[in-house]
Parts: C-alpha cells; structure tokens; sequence
C-alpha cells in the first residue's frame, strides 16, 4: 500500500474530497434497494477534548451507544465491520441481535465483524486507530470492495478524516474542516443567519479580559438581568458551562464594571462540572475560546431539541423533536429525554431547527445534528393555554443523546416519523412515545454483569416485547459492572406508559440491589 499523506496536508484533504465524491451514488443506490450488497465501517470513537471526556464517568462505554447500528443487519446484504477500543461483552451483541426482528440470528451474526483495539486509555478510539497500522489492515480485509462501503461515527474530526483516507472509506458524517459551525460560537451565527431566537450575548471571546467584557457590556444592554453563562466552544453535555451573577456589580460605568469583574471571576463562577475549578476553566477557554450569553430565565421553562439530517445529496430533513431532561447545579446537563416533544410547540421547535438545517446544508453540512432550545411560557401551561417564546442555545453537529433512542425505536417497530403532527407512528398507526437516559447510576448496582441485567429483566416483564412493542431496552451495559451506570430506551403508547416503565426499572434494580428505593421525579 502506497505511503498515506500527512494529517491536515493538502494532498489528504485532496483525497478525502474524491471519497466524499463517491458518497451520493453510494447512497441513491442504498437507498433504492436495501438489499444491495453493502459494507458499514461504525467508528464510534468520542474525538473530543480530553478533559471533557474526564468528567464523564464511564465515558469509554459511551462507544456502546452506537450499537443500535446492528439494526442496520435487518438488510439482507449489509455487512457491518464494529471497532471499539475493549472487547465486548458477548452478551451485550447477542442482546442486540435478538432484538432484530425478520432476521434469524445466526444470519445477522454471520455479517457481523467485531474488532478491538485492547485499548481502555482515554485516547479517542480513532487515534487509537491511526496509531495500530495493524488494526487498519483488518478492517480492510474485513471490508474488502471498499466501492460500496463507508465509515460512520460519533463525530467528526481531523481523525476521522485521516482514518477515512487511510482505509479508502467515504466518511458519512460532517466534513471536519465544517467543525466550526458546531462550536458555540459558530452556532450564534448560524441561529442569526437563520433568524431564529437566540440569547443575547457575545461569540469569538478568547480569554478572561474578553470574558468581563462581555459581561459588563450584557449588563449595560440588560439592566435587569440576574446572570449570565459562560461556554466553552466545544463543550460537552453542558458541562463546558459555568454560571455568572451580577450581585454586587455596582460600577457606574461599563469599565468599572468590567474591571470588577474581571477581579471576581476566579472566585465567581459556578460550574456545571463537579470538581471544575477557574485554573483549568480558564486555561481550556484560552485554548478553545467560547461565548457569553444571557442564561434565559423564566418561571415555567423546556427544554426541547430539534433533530436534523442532511443527507448525501445535500437535503435537510426533519428527523424528530424532544423534550430534554436537564440537571446539574442550574439545569443545563443533559440527562434524558422524552419523544416526542410537547404537542403546545413542537412543530414550533421542528420548524426553527428546520431552518437551522437548511443553513448548515447551504454550507456544506451532511449528516445528523440537533438543535437545542430553551422555552419560557407566559404563564403557566398547567392552567391552561401559553404563547412559548424558543431560544435556540447550541448545534450539536455530531449524533447525541437523542440520537439512538429515536433510531433504537425506528428499528424495532418498522414505523416513521410524521412530520404534519410531529408523531411516530407504528407500521400498525399506533403513536409510540419513549423515556430515554443515559445516567441511570447506583452504586449499588456495581458488580451487575450484563448477564444479571438481562435476566432481572425478563423475569420482571421488562425486556422489550416484539408483539406489543412496549418495554425497556438497555444500552450502555459495558459500565454498568464498574461504575454501576446504564442507559435505558423505554417504549410505550403514550407518554405515561414510558415513564411509568422508567419508573418501574429504577423500582427493580433498586429492589434487586438492595438500593434504598427513592421515587424518581421526571419533570
């Protein structure tokens, strides 16, 4: 094999253009005929910074989120080539493909490769990757006509375009040197350019001096206002974010006021992440920049997101819309979801994240985003009828949380998504709704083996039934023996019936566990 071109040099960027050229045939050709002989590469590396990847415990098994991909073994002819950094479970795969419906096992199983790299560093397991010439060369030879193949991850970065070249795969995901628009502040401008409703604020910021600055100029637009957040661009889960008060800000003038910020910043943020401190806060805003804006208040707030494709031939496309389940110190880490979202705005946020989409396609963009909103009602929507204002608040221009509860649930049913009534409908026209988290987390359920979980759940009446097609579907097993963490898709015929089933999981685990049972709040 000829020598590869260097990362980031311009005869790279030349290849991963004519790979990318290829997409769109590949694609039409799929598309007209699932049973067409086809390979899928899934990388699902987390190419993130470092140290947001630390404050996520467990976050080497968040590759397990993408093993929803399996269900793509439905397709007669598709093989599927799944690299991970460790080792699977075996019992992890075959709970998979026993959830593949129309499939016998054994014929999934048999176009099914696995690779690993051995690897449980905090390393992305692209890199990982790139740096084992000898894990390349399997997953071409497990590939083989690499003319009707692609590779597919989590996120696209410089690593995946390098790994995309190296293995003679066009990437179906966003093009890296796109990345900016997903930052913070490449997201400000998308909203303005789609004139969406965002948060007052400032983008581009570099370090402290900026950041004061642009505090005290929010304060001088905004009088009233009690606080303001502070973001990282390429922050996580909303773990990149940190809390600004304006108590005892008094300056008679906007310098003044800057320069009295500015002294209190080290001591005056309060961080999303647990452990955060200024130090490394403001070192990391040094190296990746970040944004300033109003935190939006309001009495009787949402949180929903709208999400998007952009196909190969460059259509944006409505995928669904959820309301997200937010905790953490002021509500802004991501821990859950509901599909879909509230009947009172969702076809408001599906048409604002429609018109962020249509952006990103006009540059270039493919693959599937979310767009996250915050919604403040008028009053208060238990008592009757509220006009909802939407602030668009961030692009995650890589699939998320939202992503495989939607697809986990596309898979199982044969059903689709109805964009006029923002519903998903069985093949049978039963609605469908779940509850999704990745963070159901009890140290008592440390030491549970995959094992142990599948079989609670079936003797409890958990496990996904085919026949109804209502039940709880696991992902995130890999950590739930080491950090006593997993992550739960729950299906039921209305909204209720999913978070009762929720509900009833965390019940359970706790009873099986010996856990002190506490009631579990969704809001």
């Amino acid at each position: 094999m000829p020598p590869l071109p260097p990362p980031g040099s311009p005869e790279e960027l030349a290849a991963f253009r004519r790979l990318q050229a290829r997409l769109p045939d590949l694609f039409a050709r799929v598309a007209a005929d699932h049973r067409i002989r086809n390979t899928v590469v899934v990388i699902p590396s987390l190419s993130l910074h470092p140290d947001e990847l630390r404050k996520i415990s467990g976050v080497h098994h968040y590759e397990e989120r993408l093993l929803f991909l399996l269900m793509l073994l439905r397709q007669p002819r598709t093989r599927l080539v799944f690299v991970t950094s460790q080792q699977l479970d075996p019992t992890v795969i075959d709970y998979y493909l026993h959830l593949l419906s129309g499939v016998p096992t054994s014929h999934a199983r048999r176009r099914l490769c696995l690779l690993h790299c051995g690897d449980g560093s905090s390393k992305p397991l692209t890199a990982k990757i790139l740096a084992r010439p000898r894990m390349q060369e399997r997953i071409r030879r497990a590939v083989g006509d690499t003319r009707n193949a692609h590779m597919t991850c989590f996120n696209s970065t410089p690593l995946e375009r390098s790994l995309a070249v190296a293995l003679d795969l066009p990437l179906y995901a966003n093009d890296p040197a796109l990345l900016d628009l997903g930052t913070k502040s490449g997201c400000r401008e998308v909203f303005r350019e789609a004139g969406v409703t965002f948060p007052d604020g400032f983008e581009r910021l570099r370090d402290a001096d900026d950041i004061a600055g642009a505090l005290a100029a929010l304060q001088t637009r905004n009088p009233d206002a009690r606080r303001a957040v502070v973001k990282l661009n390429e922050g996580f889960s909303g773990e990149g974010n940190a809390l600004f008060y304006y108590d005892g800000i008094d300056g008679s003038s906007e310098v003044e006021r800057k320069h009295q910020i500015l002294r209190s910043l080290p001591t005056a943020l309060r961080y999303e992440a647990p452990q955060e401190h200024w130090q490394s806060y403001s070192a990391r805003f040094e190296e990746m920049g970040g944004v300033v804006e109003l935190f939006v208040e309001g009495r009787h707030k949402r949180s929903p997101s709208s999400q998007n494709r952009v196909n190969a031939i460059g259509e944006a496309q409505v995928i669904s819309t959820h309301d997200q389940v937010l905790g953490g110190p002021s509500g802004q880490v991501f821990q859950g979801c509901t599909f879909p979202a509230d009947p009172a705005y969702r076809l408001e946020i599906q048409d604002a994240g429609l018109r962020v989409a249509r952006v990103l396609a006009s540059k270039g963009v493919i693959g599937r985003f979310a767009t996250d909103f915050v919604s403040v009602a008028d009053g208060d929507p238990e008592r009757g009828p509220v006009r909802w204002t939407h602030y668009a608040i961030e692009v995650n221009l890589r699939k998320g949380g939202t992503t495989h509860p939607f697809l986990t649930l596309r898979f199982l049913t044969d059903g689709d998504y109805d964009p006029s009534t923002g519903e998903f409908l069985a093949q049978n026209g039963t609605p469908k709704y779940y509850f999704a988290s990745d963070t159901m987390q009890s140290e008592h359920y440390v030491g549970l083996l995959p094992d142990d979980l599948v079989d609670i759940s079936v003797y409890h009446g958990l496990h996904f039934h085919g026949a109804t097609e209502r039940g709880v579907v696991f992902h995130l097993m890999g950590a739930l023996s080491e950090f006593g963490k997993l992550g739960v898709v729950c299906i039921g015929d209305n909204l209720q019936q999913a978070r009762f089933l929720y509900k009833r999981t965390t019940q359970v685990l706790d009873e099986e566990t010996g856990a002190p049972h506490e009631p579990v709040t969704l809001t």
